[in-house]
């Protein structure tokens, strides 16, 4: 990996407040801490970034993001602060509204609820920007089973196979598929301001180990990644 020091890069950690699945999903306690101070702590100790900004219309998550040491030099539209807006343009309000453009050659948008995301995740996805010439980059890791052997289910409960082309192919046959880890995105300043696209034919993976990619946006899951990281925690000197 090329030395990225010399790349002057800005984080965007989009914290809204409201969240309707799980209440007060950013600042609620995860393993004892605050979920967002993990993302914060994370960028500020990854030795990548000028600075670290966090995107919120919420004045108790903007009170914890700057005790944590963040930036939160805006509050969010609330037009940008609804369930149904997606993370590009989120992400591209914050690099306006810094003033990144011009400032900045790259950014990552690093989502709060990244507990298993390390340093070196995102030199890896720097790396392929900076280093490989990919459009954008983000964290992925692939389903636990092949998707191509996939099931939907009829009106009438029964089942039919999505590609049913596929219902003797052997699973060691199948290609490997990936989903997006739902951790981070890096982007180009200039190329993202001209043209918010998260995803491309030229964006490239970091690729996470499954047991680490936790999208966390239920209970459920909440209380298998909280499980996961305390026994891990546990094993460490």
């Amino acid at each position: 990996m090329a030395d990225l020091s010399n790349r002057r890069c800005v984080a965007v950690i989009p914290a809204r407040g409201g969240s309707k699945r799980i209440a007060n999903k950013n600042i609620r306690a995860f393993a004892g801490r605050p979920m967002i101070e993990y993302a914060i702590e994370l960028a500020q100790n990854s030795g990548l970034f000028e600075r670290v900004v966090v995107s919120t219309d919420a004045p108790d998550i903007r009170d914890m993001a700057l005790k944590a040491g963040a930036d939160v030099p805006f509050v969010r539209p609330a037009n940008l602060a609804d369930d149904h807006t997606p993370t590009s343009p989120v992400f591209h309000h914050a690099l306006e509204a810094v003033g990144a453009g011009g400032e900045f050659d790259y950014a990552c948008c690093i989502y709060p609820a990244t507990p298993f995301t390390t340093a070196d995740d995102l030199r890896q996805g720097l790396a392929l920007l900076a280093d490989e010439g990919a459009s954008s980059s983000m964290a992925v890791t692939t389903f636990a089973t092949p998707v191509w052997r996939a099931f939907k289910q009829r009106d009438d409960n029964t089942l039919a196979m999505i590609w049913p082309e596929h219902r003797d192919t052997r699973s060691q046959d199948l290609p490997k598929a990936f989903h997006d880890a739902g951790q981070f995105y890096w982007v180009p300043v200039e190329r993202f301001l001209q043209d918010p696209v998260l995803f491309s034919e030229q964006t490239r993976g970091v690729v996470y180990e499954r047991w680490r990619a936790h999208d966390i946006d239920t209970d459920e899951d909440w209380t298998l990644a909280e499980m996961i990281f305390r026994s891990i925690r546990k094993d460490q000197p």
